[in-house]
């Protein structure tokens, strides 16, 4: 009797591996060079994203997940066109729309109007992203508290397997920053570079991708801009460069996908 798990590679039914096709080393210009983002789906898990902003153009999709002691998992879901409560989530679709201004945008809303928000909500925006389809889920938020570890292992866990790239900003301050220390996710802290194409790795971790987001000019609220500093506003930088490269190179790996930002990181041997 062969163990569990043993029938997932029978060769009658197992899929090929996702390729990489290449002709040479990974650079930049195999990465992502003429690719625009079309055909990927960007969710910004945020406090939502302003429809229409002159930065962020179209929102493709949206919907809100807020708190409610009588819905299933105390959340209560609500699909539809919704604004910005903040202003942050527009700041994010803004950056990643610079980057990949092909790529569709979603909303999912679990944050309010002090850019706050319940754990498990955040949480269940996060699997919302994963069972709908999102290619790129951009998380510009954390938790630090200890008891949400395990339901954000699961569906970082969940969004892996199913080749959602989890494109995490770890906490400004020093602290437990949860899904942004898990190995499973784009975890990405912000340098005072301004070209969102030189960016670094970090061999060492936890955090791997630095990424411009200090003094930057960002879109806000009600069509405005202002000008702000955080680790939020690097890792949409991130999410937009791994649009790039899923839109030129479709249905890859999240760890295929780590491998070629190494690559073509500035710090890379692709550079």
């Amino acid at each position: 009797m062969k163990p569990a798990w043993s029938w997932q590679f029978e060769r009658e039914t197992l899929r090929d591996a996702p390729a990489l096709d290449l002709d040479g080393p990974i650079t930049p210009e195999w990465a992502w060079g003429g690719a625009d983002g079309a055909g990927v789906k960007v969710a910004i898990v945020d406090s939502g994203v302003e429809d229409g902003h002159p930065l962020v153009g179209r929102v493709d999709g949206a919907v809100a997940l807020d708190y409610d002691a009588d819905a299933p998992g105390r959340v209560r879901e609500t699909a539809g066109p919704h604004a910005d409560l903040f202003g942050h989530g527009t700041a994010c679709a803004g950056i990643v729309r610079a980057l990949a201004p092909a790529c569709e945008i979603h909303s999912i809303r679990v944050l309010g109007e002090r850019l706050t928000g319940k754990g498990y909500v955040f949480a269940a925006g996060v699997r919302w992203a994963v069972e709908h389809g999102m290619h790129v889920a951009n998380l510009s938020l954390s938790t630090g508290a200890r008891g949400h570890f395990g339901r954000f292992h699961e569906v970082v866990d969940e969004a892996y397997f199913r080749r959602t790239m989890l494109v995490s900003a770890i906490s400004n301050v020093r602290g437990a920053s949860y899904p942004s220390e898990f190995a499973g996710v784009f975890s990405v802290a912000a340098t005072d570079r301004t070209d969102p194409f030189e960016f670094e790795y970090n061999p060492e971790g936890p955090v791997e991708f630095g990424a411009p987001g200090i003094d930057l000019e960002v879109a806000w609220r009600n069509g405005s801009t202002i000008r702000t500093t955080g680790n939020s506003f690097a890792a949409p930088q991130i999410a937009g460069l791994v649009a790039l490269i899923l839109s030129k190179h479709p249905g890859l790996a999240p760890f295929q996908v780590k491998t070629i930002l190494a690559a073509c990181a500035f710090n890379g041997p692709g550079r």
